[in-house]
């Protein structure tokens, strides 16, 4: 019954500050008839007109005003008490969470040490796999991937800044081949695949208001592309990784950077996972410390146009 009657006490206050019951049930999500019922049993109860009410407003009435001046403190501190209850909670225990090995080297090894500094009772059980995985059915807590392969019900947060795909061969490789100029020379080289999802990740190229789509064809395919880039080192023909991964073999002059004004910036990594009303802290503490600098506030997953 003091549960009950807690409850009501609530909304009173809600609709007696918002002098409407069409803003108070929208605030306190729930319908204006459960929200009407709910005022009348506590008028009932308490034997008191709490609210006057008219077709086009509701005002509290003198009996009302004064139970809400003395209620509404009282409020603040139940609200105050539960929010710093609610702040004492430690963030512990086991994340799950599926990831592309690139983006685990570049995205969470650097980060992990202050993390686990930080946060000493979680403990996080990383998986690397390149394709898309049902995280529910695979029991994972989150994945991270490119935000054109996350499904549009999952919550999204940024974790990398834009990217860019680098185009590359070796030194060795352009001393006996020519350097192509249009994705369409592409067509005479070998080009190194990465397997992605059960098909070819195919290249995609734009300049101005033109599109040219590419599917790698050469001498091998990988699932790896730390051994697409091997094979490209090896001068087995290009490859393809992103711009960021291979900063320092192109800065070095061991990988040649070709069509890069074909190769189009994108939105990058995403952490993923499903939404709950319950999130638990370890996540919270996990997307925190994730989150790219630049990045916005988790959002409903938005994919890349193919």
């Amino acid at each position: 019954m003091i549960r009950d009657a807690l409850s009501e006490l609530s909304a009173f206050a809600t609709v007696a500050q918002e002098r409407s019951f069409t803003r108070a049930a929208a605030r306190l999500g729930m319908s204006q008839s459960a929200l009407s019922h709910s005022m009348r049993t506590l008028e009932t109860r308490l034997g008191v007109q709490l609210l006057a009410r008219t077709t086009r407003s509701v005002s509290p009435t003198a009996a009302g005003a004064a139970l809400l001046q003395e209620l509404a403190p009282a409020l603040e501190r139940i609200e105050r008490s539960v929010a710093e209850t609610r702040n004492l909670r430690k963030p512990a225990g086991r994340i799950r969470l599926l990831t592309p090995r690139l983006v685990a080297q570049m995205v969470i090894v650097p980060k992990l040490a202050a993390f686990a500094r930080k946060y000493p009772e979680i403990v996080l059980e990383v998986t690397t796999s390149n394709d898309p995985v049902d995280l529910v059915a695979g029991e994972f807590d989150a994945g991270i991937q490119l935000g054109e392969f996350i499904q549009r019900d999952m919550i999204a947060v940024r974790v990398t800044q834009e990217m860019r795909l680098a185009i590359v061969g070796s030194a060795t490789y352009f001393q006996s081949h020519p350097i192509p100029r249009h994705p369409q020379d592409l067509k005479h080289h070998s080009c190194i695949g990465f397997r992605f999802g059960g098909g070819l990740y195919r290249w995609e190229f734009e300049k101005g208001n033109k599109t040219v789509t590419v599917s790698p064809q050469g001498h091998a395919s990988f699932d790896d592309p730390e051994l697409v880039i091997q094979a490209v080192e090896a001068g087995l023909g290009i490859g393809s990784s992103m711009e960021k991964a291979l900063a320092r073999p192109i800065a070095s002059g061991r990988l040649v950077q070709v069509l890069k004004d074909w190769c189009p910036v994108f939105p990058g990594y995403f952490l993923y996972y499903p939404s709950r009303r319950n999130q638990p802290a370890a996540l919270t503490a996990l997307i925190d410390t994730l989150r790219d600098a630049d990045g916005s506030r988790a959002t409903p997953a938005q994919r890349r146009p193919s």
